[in-house]
């Protein structure tokens, strides 16, 4: 039993872990941040415009009423959260690539024989496949 607490510990101590905890518990702060600004603001706009409140907007069919209003609400929250995490990852990839220094470009170490296309050692003067002498290069 003293084992299986102390690997549980070991992974709850991992940083990803403990990285994805945080990032939950902001994330659902910011949704209930976005949720009141489409429940309490952006409802009422819409609604203002159906001279209703947005979210009672409904539909009844056979009996069931559809509350479509309330759908909507829910796609809007989605939008607005989506494009806040695509600024927020797009910012972060932006200040990532800051530091950065660009990689410089490998030199070739193979080359391809005119005369049987197959590759061969750069540094090669005739060609181990079909024996022809290779062009020298140009630099």
């Amino acid at each position: 039993m003293k084992k299986f607490f102390g690997e549980f510990k070991e992974f709850v101590m991992r940083g990803n872990v403990l990285d994805l905890a945080v990032g939950v518990i902001i994330g659902a702060a910011f949704g209930a941040i976005v949720t009141s600004l489409t429940d309490d603001i952006l409802s009422p706009l819409i609604g203002s415009i159906f001279q209703a409140n947005f979210d009672s907007l409904s539909v009844n069919i056979n009996g069931a009423t559809l509350m479509y209003g309330k759908f909507i609400t829910a796609v809007v929250n989605f939008l607005i959260m989506a494009f806040v995490i695509f600024l927020i990852v797009k910012g972060i990839n932006k200040l990532m690539a800051v530091g950065k220094k660009p990689e410089p470009e490998e030199e070739p170490t193979t080359k391809t024989c005119p005369f049987c296309c197959e590759e061969v050692s750069i540094k090669a003067t005739k060609c181990p496949h079909c024996a022809s002498s290779l062009p020298e290069e140009e630099e």
